[in-house]
């Protein structure tokens, strides 16, 4: 049976939540029921010996198949790098030569990856180019690792907090759950921060679990960080929400199984469902109660 999601939404100046708590699983176990087993951990680093230079660029394209690119550069000047397949994708890269992992998110097909250099103005200059035939190894790659909008690594305290749900639970709908509980539970909307946010600014899911506080995109790249670590594949969305076209960031996330995962959430069997916990922790408003239908999406990450 396949059941629509009902997302219960409001305007992000809403209100806020007070608790501070971790919830209990919503339903019982049956003691001879198996618990979730999480998949290996998906990892998606810079293989330093592997990659390619061109200019005073580095592009480790040997894990395309799993997903992503990594992308090294060192410059005194700002820098972009850009991942070009059917649309393009800018992201700010880092000029000290520190690694970053982006995702192939656009599918199988021919890439081409391009880091540019600041000229003058908005103006920039290549500074180098690699291009790679991609055939992901299933369509969930880019949504199980981290890149550079959803940063984590193993050592996360945002990872050993899912972890926590996962050995306590008995399927993927069961983490998704705690996953969903806690985030509205403990995670309230930081109106002063959204007021004067400044370009360029990547969410630290561990700075949010620790502040109890985040923007839209702390929310989406928080939840988006502990299920991709617990194996469930989750999109870190970035769209407009009608009828007010607020510009906005929220998650959907892939399942096999169907069932509910709050009172107010069902999710579709074997598909993606749309879960956005700035809305939910927040409260609701019956203007944005939808069936998603008034989400157009823009970006995915």
């Amino acid at each position: 049976m396949r059941c629509m999601l009902l997302v219960l939404m409001m305007l992000l100046w809403g209100c806020s939540s007070e608790a501070q708590t971790v919830p209990e699983p919503s339903q019982d176990h049956e003691e001879d029921r198996e618990k979730y087993e999480v998949p290996e951990y998906a990892e998606a680093v810079f293989h330093e010996t592997e990659a390619i230079a061109d200019g005073d660029a580095l592009f480790d394209i040997s894990a395309v198949d799993e997903g992503y690119v990594a992308v090294s550069a060192v410059s005194d000047r700002r820098l972009k790098f850009a991942v070009i397949k059917d649309e393009i994708y800018y992201y700010d890269l880092m000029n000290d030569g520190t690694p970053t992992v982006f995702p192939l998110q656009s599918g199988d097909g021919h890439y081409v990856f391009r880091v540019y250099e600041h000229i003058i103005d908005s103006s920039y200059a290549v500074m180098g180019e690699i291009d790679a035939d991609v055939t992901l190894a299933d369509e969930f790659q880019p949504y199980i690792r981290t890149n550079s909008y959803v940063p984590y690594s193993r050592d996360s305290e945002c990872i050993k907090l899912a972890s926590k749900f996962s050995s306590e639970a008995y399927s993927a709908l069961d983490v998704v759950e705690q996953v969903f509980s806690y985030v509205c539970a403990n995670i309230t909307y930081d109106k002063p921060k959204a007021e004067n946010i400044q370009s360029g600014y990547i969410p630290d899911p561990d700075e949010t679990l620790r502040t109890g506080k985040g923007i839209c995109f702390d929310y989406a790249s928080l939840t988006a960080s502990m299920l991709r670590s617990q194996g469930i594949p989750t999109k870190l969305i970035f769209g407009y929400v009608s009828p007010k076209d607020l510009y906005h960031a929220w998650n959907m996330i892939y399942t096999e199984e169907t069932g509910w995962i709050l009172a107010e959430f069902k999710v579709n069997e074997n598909g993606w469902n749309r879960v956005d916990l700035t809305f939910s922790a927040n409260g609701a408003d019956a203007t944005f109660i939808g069936d998603g239908s008034n989400y157009t999406d823009v970006y995915q990450y």
